[in-house]
């Protein structure tokens, strides 16, 4: 088996967030030989084209911890019915400078819960549409649109049910074949 780093970013840096608690889950319950770690973006600076020549040290090292991975979930809320501010300055500096965009031909995946019924599907729409301008093969199915309940994580992001854990996995099982279309074929020797 081929071990593989999965990195996640979350699209909300709030204390309580609940796709915080997803992402943990989603840690929990990682195949065989795979790792999730989470690419934080709560430090990055506001994107400006005044300083993307001479690159923040924050937004080096988040570009840096998406090159490291084999493949990025992002865990998204849903905000006003699009992506959270937050998450689009990330993006935005994951494009930057023009031409080195972090995630051309980066496996991703797409995931997020809120309580509504919908969960976070508007947000993923538009999230999968910037994707794809900046060439990101990203899982089709399964969608990724959880509704969270009362009690569905634990403050430890343990899935307390049973049908959304099974979920949980298939989702990473996807996503890993995924990664494994996508991952560069060795060099013959």
């Amino acid at each position: 088996m081929t071990e593989r780093t999965i990195g996640y970013i979350v699209g909300s840096i709030s204390s309580t967030s609940i796709n915080r608690r997803l992402a943990m889950a989603l840690e929990h319950l990682a195949p065989q030989d795979t790792t999730l770690v989470e690419i934080p973006i709560a430090d990055l600076p506001f994107f400006s084209v005044d300083i993307e020549n001479d690159m923040p040290p924050a937004a080096r090292e988040f570009k840096d911890a998406i090159d490291r991975v084999d493949g990025v979930i992002i865990v998204t809320p849903e905000y006003s019915r699009s992506i959270p501010g937050v998450l689009k300055n990330a993006l935005d500096w994951a494009a930057r400078p023009y031409g080195q965009g972090s995630f051309d031909g980066k496996p991703t995946a797409v995931i997020g819960t809120s309580g509504g019924g919908i969960a976070t599907a508007a947000a993923q729409q538009h999230l999968k549409a910037i994707l794809s301008h900046f060439n990101a093969p990203t899982l089709g199915q399964p969608e990724g649109y959880v509704q969270s309940t009362p009690g569905l994580f634990t403050e430890t992001g343990e899935v307390t049910s049973d049908e959304t854990a099974a979920f949980f996995t298939a989702y990473l099982s996807a996503f890993v074949a995924l990664i494994e279309r996508y991952a560069p074929v060795p060099a013959a020797v």
